[in-house]
C-alpha cells in the first residue's frame, strides 16, 4: 500500500459562525470519521495545525511570522492514510467533514526516499 497526505485547506469562515454546540457537534464528525478510518486500517497518523507559525527563508536568515494567506489557502490540519492508488485515497477522502464548511482536501502521494 501506498501513503496519502490529506491537507485540509480553509472552511475557517463558516466555522467562525457556528455555535459553541454547532462546533463541537461539527468536531465530533471528524473523531467519528477519523476512528471509522482507523477501524478500516488505513489511518496512520493526523492532526490539526495551529493557525500561526513562523516561515523560515534563505536557510533561517529570515524569519517571519506566517504563514499569512487567504483562509481558503490555510492549511489547518493533514492526514495520512493508506491506499493502493490515489483514486482510492480520493475515494476515502470524501467523507471528510471539512465539505461541510466549503473546505478542501489536497491529496497528495508520500513518496519513499
Amino acid at each position: 500500500m501506498k501513503e496519502f497526505m490529506y491537507l485540509f485547506r480553509g472552511g475557517d469562515a463558516r466555522r467562525a459562525e457556528q455555535s459553541p454546540e454547532e462546533a463541537q457537534q461539527h468536531m465530533a464528525k471528524w473523531g467519528q470519521w477519523m476512528h471509522q478510518l482507523a477501524q478500516d486500517g488505513v489511518l496512520k497518523a493526523g492532526q490539526p495545525l495551529q493557525t500561526d507559525g513562523k516561515v523560515v527563508e534563505k536557510a533561517g536568515e529570515i524569519v517571519t511570522d506566517g504563514p499569512f494567506a487567504e483562509g481558503k489557502e490555510v492549511v489547518g490540519g493533514f492526514l495520512i492514510v493508506k491506499a493502493e492508488t490515489i483514486e482510492g485515497a480520493v475515494e476515502i477522502s470524501k467523507g471528510c467533514p471539512i465539505f461541510e464548511h466549503g473546505g478542501t482536501t489536497e491529496v497528495r502521494e508520500i513518496l519513499e526516499m
